[in-house]
């Protein structure tokens, strides 16, 4: 079981990314120096450590993913994203495209809709393998549901310290609309080769907030204005939280959706298999991403020394994310300008689509 393996400990000689360490019980609580804290860190790098959260099913949710990526290939395949750009379901090896010259990625992962888990047993999005549907209720359902109230009143603070009206980001995320918020966990093969190769590539997260956990090394951060990729260091019982596009927009910038990517561990750690969790908070699926200026006073400022239209892109939170998600896909990569509609909030080389 993922949760229970002994793994080699992270190397104390490899350069790490300080990422800020918030306590969400002080933060729930409206300590000010806390609270503080997750802004710093919010608008600075876009990732922190997230402490004292009480997500209790990480264990269950990585022992669900090794029962599902243990399924022969044929059925695991019979719950297939597909080519459309949807985000629910099985993806399988090799079907996604890593760099310009269209090498395919080499890692699995099954994503589990917030809709359907909170619609369980009856069928909101899409059906699931059975060693999904069997821990629905007592795993699946109840991590995203804590996941989901993390993740929500860390953005009810943010909203707040925007300056916005209470409740205006909350109006985004409610719960019970479709979204394409996810449960996904990853599993990525050992790689004892002692070259960089990726995982997942550079890129930005496509919604509003993301909640990591995970044990092993490979995750990576490009720090704001350097060249320079470090490791994000696994801290047992701490989970990773980071930013993604659709807060960078309605927040004019002010809050970083960063570039990341995952390759994998290092030294020791690159024997064993990576296996990976994920929260994925995004906006309802008929919200439209734009910056929030009009309602609060600091974002205006923001967006008045913005180019014109970064903060708007003009696509719905459903649409944002079916383009990036298909734009992936192996069977739509011809060349490296095909892969172009792949880009977030760190590309400004495209009008419309560019933004950080």
């Amino acid at each position: 079981m993922p949760g229970l393996t002994t793994y080699p400990p992270f190397p104390d000689d490899i350069p790490t990314c300080p990422l800020l360490i918030v306590d969400y019980e002080l933060v729930k609580a409206g300590d000010e120096e806390e609270i503080n804290k997750l802004w710093k860190a919010a608008t600075e790098l876009g990732f922190w450590y997230l402490t004292n959260h009480g997500v209790d099913e990480v264990d269950d949710m990585f022992e669900m993913g090794r029962e599902t990526m243990a399924l022969p290939l044929e059925e695991k395949n019979k719950f297939e994203q597909g080519e459309h750009g949807g985000s629910f379901g099985y993806k399988g090896a090799g079907v996604q495209i890593m760099d310009d010259h269209g090498t395919r990625d080499v890692t699995e992962f099954i994503n589990v809709a917030k809709d359907d888990a909170l619609a369980w047993p009856a069928v909101a999005r899409r059906t699931y393998p059975a060693t999904v549907n069997a821990r629905m209720d007592s795993t699946i359902k109840p991590f995203v549901q804590k996941s989901m109230e993390i993740n929500h009143f860390l953005i009810d603070v943010l909203n707040d310290k925007l300056g916005l009206p209470k409740g205006t980001l909350a109006e985004f995320h409610k719960a019970h609309e479709h979204s394409g918020c996810i449960a996904r966990v990853i599993r990525a093969p050992p790689h004892p080769v002692p070259e960089e190769k990726l995982f997942l590539t550079a890129h930005t997260d496509y919604g509003s907030l993301s909640f990591l956990h995970n044990r092993l090394g490979g995750l990576q951060v490009l720090p704001p204005g350097s060249d320079k990729w470090l490791y994000v260091k696994p801290l047992p019982g701490h989970g990773i939280c980071n930013v993604g596009d659709a807060l960078n927009i309605f927040s004019g910038g002010i809050i970083r959706s960063n570039i990341h990517r995952v390759i994998p561990p290092p030294k020791d750690q690159a024997q064993y298999e990576r296996w990976s969790l994920v929260y994925f908070t995004r906006p309802n699926d008929t919200v439209h991403l734009r910056h929030q200026g009009v309602k609060s006073a600091m974002i205006a400022e923001a967006i008045a020394k913005a180019p014109a239209g970064r903060y708007e892109p003009g696509m719905t939170a459903a649409e944002w994310l079916t383009r990036r998600i298909r734009s992936q896909r192996g069977a739509y990569y011809n060349d490296p300008e095909s892969k172009k509609d792949r880009r977030g909030t760190e590309d400004t080389a495209i009008p419309g689509v560019g933004y950080a």
